[in-house]
């Protein structure tokens, strides 16, 4: 493969970067890049600038408002949007739901939901996880009856990331006990805002309302909300989570997070050395580098091969276990380059003074919630350990 770039690819950098620069406020960039809290305003502003110019959806088919752009194309936008500190495009309606929905849904729904979807009108949220079936989601018990044209739904979904913002969830339930248990689980498409739904928040370690409990009392959810078959919601939510762990793997971002890493690495506290000047620490920065480029080579692969219409197996699995790590790993030297300047979440530690003292320099006081926030992401997707057993099943033959 090729890295080097093309004339043409040169110019369409070029012609992404100035977009970027003219366009994302520099408001939610500061906040994205000094590790600050997002809102939800905050994403979809951002969302419905790319929406306008067209570049919501560079993975989705020209037919449904995808751009067309080659594998090298669309890593070059992510790199951009990542290096100016844009905010990353929530993956449930464009990376995840409308994916499913083109490749299986009714002509009704992608007429319905793909445009709502691309324009950020509705937010979507995911109903897999539930208090009993993480890693084995296929003994998931969220029940739903049919009774004339509706569905009734009941049970608890659990660790169902922005919910709270949600008005539209896909949804795997158990429509069917018979046979193993992956046959008989349906792909719903719920409205967040029926009767019967309710939205309870976990906070979480870090002090933050990401992730909530979702629970389902006699929801009625119309028959034709239904995707692709009764009883083919597994292989359709298999589907879909090839392409989550592809997004996973955040290779973009951790690029500009290592470029963050090594900035803040190179700073003196109180007049010490900066940790960069370390040959130790320098050498695991370089060994999370070398990892990135290997893992940022993988990803172009699985782009090329998507092109040609093969859509991600299980080398989604490695990017996945990898990029987490990598994410994870840069997390943690984060947290040692500020040393003791590293702070838990307190708002009001944010700034050069808290409760009248000194607490160092204001960008270390998001660290330590960054670091806590991401021990989820190796569980997340499918947990580490499962995408391994996929890898030796799959590639190895074990």
């Amino acid at each position: 493969m090729d890295l080097n770039y093309t004339a043409n690819e040169l110019a369409f950098r070029d012609e992404v970067r100035a977009f970027v620069s003219a366009s994302l406020p520099p408001e939610i960039s500061r906040k994205v890049i000094e590790h600050k809290r997002l809102g939800k305003d905050d994403f979809v502003t951002w969302q419905q600038i790319l929406h306008r110019k067209g570049w919501i959806a560079p993975g989705w088919p020209v037919i449904h408002g995808g751009t067309g752009w080659n594998p090298v194309e669309r890593h070059i936008f992510e790199e951009e949007c990542a290096a100016a500190g844009a905010p990353p495009v929530i993956a449930f309606g464009i990376s995840m739901v409308g994916p499913v929905i083109m490749a299986f849904g009714h002509p009704w729904q992608k007429e319905r939901y793909l445009p709502r979807i691309h324009s950020s009108e509705d937010w979507w949220c995911q109903g897999y996880s539930e208090p009993g079936s993480g890693s084995d989601l296929a003994s998931l018990k969220t029940r739903a009856e049919r009774r004339g044209d509706h569905y009734i739904v009941n049970g608890q979904k659990t660790w169902t990331t922005l919910a709270q913002y949600a008005d539209m969830m896909f949804c795997l339930v158990r429509t069917s006990g018979e046979g193993k248990k992956q046959d008989g689980i349906s792909f719903l498409l719920i409205d967040m805002h029926s009767p019967g739904v309710t939205v309870r928040p976990i906070i979480t370690l870090d002090g933050e309302h990401e992730v909530n409990e979702v629970w389902l009392e006699d929801v009625p959810v119309p028959v034709e909300n239904l995707v692709g078959e009764e009883g083919r919601g597994w292989t359709y939510a298999k589907f879909l989570l090839s392409h989550e762990r592809t997004g996973i793997a955040a290779v973009s971002r951790s690029k500009r997070e290592l470029a963050y890493l090594e900035h803040i690495a190179a700073q003196e506290f109180s007049g010490g050395r900066p940790l960069l000047a370390n040959v130790r620490f320098r050498d695991r920065i370089a060994r999370v580098e070398i990892d990135l480029m290997a893992l940022e080579i993988t990803v172009l692969r699985v782009l090329a091969a998507d092109r040609q219409g093969k859509p991600p197996g299980p080398e989604a699995s490695i990017l996945k276990i990898k990029g987490t790590e990598i994410q994870q790993a840069l997390t943690e030297l984060m947290m040692e380059a500020v040393g003791p300047w590293a702070l838990p979440y307190l708002p009001d530690s944010w700034g050069d003074h808290w409760l009248g003292e000194r607490v160092g320099p204001e960008y270390a006081a998001p660290l330590a919630s960054r670091y806590l926030n991401f021990r989820k992401v190796s569980i997340y997707g499918g947990s580490n350990e499962i995408q391994r057993n996929i890898v030796s099943q799959m590639i190895l033959g074990l």
